[in-house]
């Protein structure tokens, strides 16, 4: 058995259905279970934040916008974007979590709180409600200082960018990354296979709103492997845009890095000493998983239709396909 067929094996046991791929150079490998293939619709859930940063730096390269130009430039005349220390918070912030947001939108979590049953949490986050949350924040750190995930930073950086190019979410993504790397299953719009909190437990979708840029996308196995391929793609449409997100880097820790969208982690020398580029992503029927690197020119791509991390046996494969090379 593959550590590809083994990686599946583990994943099926404990959920519905999985769709895991490998990549190596241009070539990748596809397994999926329960029916199941590359080309079936999920949920990606925070994957979504990496489209949505690459976006940014697309329109960063050409001209459009600048990674350290204000977000309240972006928002609507009279929006009210909080400061701390006279700083305020800029869209590179946003991309690599350190604006100092929360992790959602304020008065959301009390509306959690008070229905947990919720089957779809963002349904309301229209741009009103996002801007009202936004004037009654107060950022827990001076911008750019500390890495702090925040779905509401996301999807107010997806927000601002399509006003900037005055186009929906979708269209502008759609213009930005799944048509120039015809990505033909990515985008919002449309159904998906049927996701699940457990094996048995149907779950509803999740519609973002205007907070869809935080997680907002559904995409295939098929599309995501496209994607993952295109970040060492040295005379892709996107290269540039690529270099520009790859090459931002905020240290966490000591082995972990936030750079554009996505996360890099160092990989310990008795694990191999290994770069790992990734984003993993939830909702409530549905995770995800992407991870690279581009040294290597390796990957590894596993979407479920149930709302169970993939992320160790993900972690595992990638690190088996980076010893391999």
């Amino acid at each position: 058995m593959t550590d590809l067929e083994q990686t599946v094996s583990a994943l099926a046991s404990r959920r519905h259905g999985v769709v895991v791929a490998t990549i190596a150079g241009d070539d990748v490998t596809v397994r999926g279970t329960a029916g199941l293939d590359g080309s079936t619709r999920f949920e990606i859930g925070s994957i979504t934040k990496v489209f949505t940063a690459l976006t940014l730096a697309r329109l960063a390269v050409a001209g459009a916008v600048t990674l350290d130009e204000p977000l309240r430039d972006l928002l609507p005349s009279g929006a009210t974007v909080p400061l701390r220390d006279g700083a305020p918070i800029t869209l590179r912030h946003l991309a690599t979590h350190t604006s100092g947001l929360p992790r959602l939108p304020t008065g959301m979590l009390l509306g959690a709180i008070l229905r947990p049953g919720q089957p779809d949490p963002y349904a309301g986050c229209s741009e009103d409600f996002l801007l009202r949350a936004l004037a009654r924040t107060r950022l827990s750190t001076t911008p750019g200082r500390r890495f702090r995930y925040s779905n509401f930073g996301a999807g107010l950086l997806g927000l601002a960018l399509a006003r900037r190019a005055g186009l929906s979410y979708e269209d502008l993504v759609t213009r930005e990354i799944t048509r120039p790397l015809d990505l033909t299953g990515t985008g919002i719009a449309g159904p998906t296979t049927q996701g699940h909190r457990k094996p048995g437990r149907p779950a509803a979708p999740w519609h973002l709103a205007a907070l869809a840029g935080a997680g907002g996308l559904r995409s295939t196995v098929d599309d995501v492997a496209r994607f993952v391929r295109a970040q060492w793609d040295p005379a892709g449409e996107l290269t540039p845009a690529v270099a520009t997100a790859l090459g931002v880097e905020h240290r966490v820790n000591p082995f972990l890095t936030a750079r554009l969208g996505w996360m890099s982690r160092q990989l310990h020398p008795k694990q191999g000493g290994f770069v790992q580029i990734f984003h993993n992503g939830a909702t409530g029927g549905f995770a995800s998983f992407a991870g690279f690197d581009t040294e290597r020119r390796v990957g590894v791509v596993a979407l479920s239709d149930t709302c169970r991390s993939v992320d160790g046996p993900s972690f595992a494969l990638l690190t088996a396909l980076q010893s391999a090379r």
